[in-house]
């Protein structure tokens, strides 16, 4: 191939026709990329210039074939093809190649993009040369290694930047992985079989060998190691053909080297040289050779799949497992990478079965879209240091804000056991009432101090609950068991309340005597929350827990005695220890000598008028309301029996009277039926009256 071709014109065709690197206008970050798609053109003597034209756009192959003779006059088959792509290339240097498929890739590859180079073909069209290139000439030199000097050398370029590069070289022998750099020798060769392995940040093969190069002679040396290593055959079409799919990545780390920029980029390269589809009629291969081709046919049809479903917006699913080939390249066909395809042909009237093949995937690829993206990530060494020393900053200028107010040291670290419990009695002491106000330092102490309200209050919940469980029995109102058993013994009513006393307003808590009439009032007990109360003094109910006992709320338990009579005698006796111990009356001499405290907040009973006073005097309005359209309904409810009562009565008595007529006329019909009996003989013969 001449490297230092001109564009000129010979008996062969055109020399080159490629799309202008200037023209190829990069996609905008984060959205949606076709696969840029670009064909190379085998130099030949002789090429097809009547089947084989190319566009004057320099993106176009038109393919033209005579009809076979031979299907007689009726002939429908397809002469004639068009393939739109990005660009021809033919008798083009491999600088130009270069330049015009990859550099861009290469280029973006370090701000972030990962990128995909991939050479598809048949067998013998040039792939590996336009990959690798060859050893002989430095002007020869393939894709890979310009690569390789281009990420280099904008290294140089971003002093600014501390940029790491790695590299692993693959191979897909006949459906097995392989590392092509494990017989370096501090590597060497791997105990466990090689895996594709897939997590959330992409696909990456377990065993595989990745290596650091600071240099790129380094870089050379893994390539050229690697490349030692494939595995090579011989047959009709080529000499020296690759019996494998090869992938060479080129792993990119970029740390910025201000420290205060915990953000960091990655990147990656797959530069994917595939084997060569062959026919194995032209090819003739056997043996080993024929099982290669076998695998190397079958993964590549199976890719062609792979690239149809991706083609395809209905399809939802992809079939990257069936071969190793494409989900080892899950992330580069259809992910976020900027993915160009160089699709090598011949241009010979021999292959054109072949040149036709390879162009129809071309087009295919063509179809296929992905969505480049910057890969981000995030130093979490540094972010520590960066907020350690952000931390170090606010507090130095808190400590400056509370000198110029005059404050007295602060400590914003965390509050130890010691100043938890310091909080928890100063909490308890403002609730007894002994402490005015508690003193505010800083905002952690606010947060612990609503914290330790929160503890004083579950521990006082907690207080009442085991204070009740002691005196009475606790029943769950979804135990239906216990509310029944509760029940039968008649404890409770049917509508789940307890049985209790009227107390000039609603019902009281409390235990009706068994013995008692219905509708007739007990004055001789009191009512449940007097005994609750009476008993709570007894007690010492100067604690804040002792206002919450006789507060009891029946929404999720009741509150039952533990026996039927037992329990009433004991509520009387309790009721006779109390009376000695209840608080003065207000007008005593005693109460009115006494001066108030301020901080004691107001009994029970007043604090309620006051509130209904108040804040809940609407809710006390709705409460009157409805009491009174409740005592309307049930007034209208007995009028209404009565009503129904008095009918039901007149009902009764219009029964009886027709049942009485009824048996009247009954005996009447049977005086006259005897009497018809008994009438003479000579009365016989006469013939009776109609009506008789």
């Amino acid at each position: 191939m001449d490297e230092e071709a001109a564009p000129k014109r010979g008996k062969n065709g055109p020399k080159f026709h490629c799309l202008p690197h200037s023209t190829q206008g990069s996609a905008r970050m984060g959205t949606r990329k076709k696969v840029h798609t670009f064909v190379r053109v085998k130099p030949t003597d002789d090429f097809a210039h009547e089947m084989i034209k190319y566009g004057d756009d320099n993106k176009s192959i038109d393919i033209h074939l005579k009809k076979d003779t031979r299907r007689g006059v009726v002939n429908n088959q397809q002469t004639d093809w068009s393939f739109k792509l990005d660009g021809v290339l033919h008798n083009a240097s491999q600088d130009l190649v270069y330049e015009t498929v990859a550099k861009d890739v290469v280029a973006q590859a370090l701000d972030g993009y990962n990128g995909t180079i991939m050479c598809y073909g048949q067998t013998g069209a040039g792939k590996t040369y336009t990959m690798t290139g060859t050893t002989e000439n430095y002007k020869h030199r393939g894709i890979l290694p310009r690569a390789l000097q281009q990420v280099f050398r904008m290294i140089e370029e971003r002093p600014t930047h501390a940029i790491t590069v790695r590299v692993s070289y693959l191979e897909i022998y006949n459906e097995s992985l392989f590392d092509l750099l494990s017989t370096l020798p501090y590597v060497g060769p791997s105990v466990t079989p090689m895996t594709i392995v897939e997590n959330p940040q992409g696909v990456f093969i377990k065993g595989l060998s990745v290596h650091l190069t600071s240099q790129e002679e380094d870089a050379f040396s893994l390539l050229f190691e690697g490349e030692t290593n494939r595995i090579i055959a011989s047959h009709t079409m080529n000499k020296n053909s690759s019996r494998s799919h090869c992938i060479f990545t080129i792993y990119v780390e970029a740390h910025s080297r201000t420290l205060s920029d915990e953000k960091y980029i990655t990147s990656k390269i797959n530069l994917v040289d595939l084997a060569g589809s062959e026919r194995l009629g032209k090819s003739g291969s056997e043996g080993r050779v024929l099982k290669e081709a076998t695998y190397i046919n079958k993964s590549l049809s199976f890719l062609e799949q792979a690239i149809i479903a991706l083609g395809d917006q209905k399809r939802e699913h992809i079939p990257f497992r069936q071969c190793k080939l494409t989900h080892a390249l899950k992330d580069s066909l259809g992910g976020n990478c900027n993915m160009v395809l160089l699709t090598n042909i011949y241009g010979e009237a021999a292959q054109l079965e072949e040149t036709l093949s390879s162009l129809r995937f071309a087009s295919r690829m063509k179809l296929v879209t992905t969505e480049p993206a910057i890969n981000e990530k995030y130093d979490a060494e540094r972010m520590v240091k960066n907020l350690e020393k952000e931390l170090a900053l606010l507090k130095q200028e808190l400590a400056i804000h509370d000198s110029l107010a005059n404050r007295t040291l602060v400590n914003y670290d965390p509050m130890d056991e010691i100043q938890i419990a310091e909080i928890n009695s100063q909490v308890r002491r403002y609730l007894e009432g002994t402490l005015d106000e508690i003193d505010i330092i800083n905002l952690r102490q606010i947060q612990e101090v609503f914290n330790q309200f929160r503890v004083v209050l579950s521990q006082q919940e907690q207080e009442v609950e085991s204070a009740l469980r002691r005196k009475y029995t606790l029943i769950d109102k979804n135990d239906f068991a216990a509310i029944s058993a509760v029940q039968k013994a008649g404890l409770v009513d049917v509508d789940g309340h307890l049985v209790g006393e009227p107390d000039g307003q609603g019902f009281g808590l409390g235990v009706t005597p068994f013995s008692a009439k219905p509708g007739k009032k007990s004055k001789s007990k009191k009512t449940f929350k007097e005994q609750l109360s009476s008993s709570a003094r007894k007690e010492g109910a100067s604690s804040p827990v002792s206002g919450k006992e006789l507060d009891v709320s029946t929404s999720k338990t009741q509150l039952t005695p533990s026996s039927k009579e037992g329990d009433v005698k004991d509520m009387t006796i309790r009721e006779q220890e109390t009376s000695s111990l209840e608080p003065l009356p207000s007008d005593s001499p005693k109460e009115e000598l006494r001066p108030p405290r301020p901080s004691t907040p107001p009994p029970k009973p007043v604090a309620f008028e006051d509130f209904k006073n108040e804040r809940g005097s609407e809710i006390n309005r709705i409460f009157k309301e409805n009491k009174s359209i409740l005592n309307e309904r049930r007034k209208r409810a007995s009028e209404t029996t009565q009503r129904i009562n008095a009918i039901k009565r007149e009902m009764d008595v219009t029964k009886e009277a027709l049942n009485f007529q009824k048996s009247l006329r009954e005996k009447q019909g049977q005086v006259d039926h005897v009497t018809a009996r008994h009438v003479p003989c000579s009365f016989t013969s006469q013939r009776a009256p109609p009506n008789s």
